[in-house]
C-alpha cells in the first residue's frame, strides 16, 4: 500500500522558516514524480514544487523561487520543503504528492498519490 506522510508543518511569523518532511513508503522512491502541493482557503490546490527522483531536474512555482527548496534524500525515501523567508500568503495546506508517469509535475492533474496534508500558517 503506497503511502506519504506529511510533517513538519506549524504556525510562525513572517519571515520564519520550516521545513516539511514527506515519508514514502509502499512502491519505489526511486521511480516516481514527487512533489510538494498547497492549498489555501477558497484557492485551486498549486504545485508549490517537483522534482524528479531520477535526477537532478526540480519546478518551482514563481511565487516561491529563491525562498523553498526542494530536496530528497532517496535512502530514507524521503521527500523535504525547506521553506524559508515566509510570507503570511505562504499560509496553506501543504501536501505531498507522487505519480509514476513522467517528470517534472506542474499542476495537481500531474499527481495521483497524496498524502493527508500538513498545515502552515503564517503571521
Amino acid at each position: 500500500q503506497v503511502q506519504l506522510v506529511e510533517s513538519g508543518g506549524g504556525s510562525v511569523q513572517a519571515g520564519g522558516s520550516l521545513r516539511l518532511s514527506c515519508a514514502t513508503a509502499g512502491y519505489t522512491y526511486s521511480s516516481y514524480c514527487m512533489g510538494w502541493l498547497r492549498q489555501a482557503p477558497g484557492k485551486e490546490r498549486e504545485v508549490v514544487a517537483s522534482i524528479c527522483t531520477r535526477g537532478a531536474s526540480s519546478y518551482y512555482h514563481n511565487s516561491v523561487k529563491g525562498r523553498f527548496t526542494i530536496s530528497q534524500d532517496n535512502a530514507k525515501n524521503t521527500l523535504y520543503l525547506q521553506l524559508d523567508s515566509l510570507k503570511p500568503e505562504d499560509t496553506a495546506m501543504y501536501y505531498c504528492a507522487a505519480d509514476p508517469g513522467p517528470c517534472l509535475g506542474y499542476d495537481k492533474s500531474d499527481f495521483s498519490i497524496w498524502g493527508q496534508g500538513t498545515q502552515v500558517t503564517v503571521s
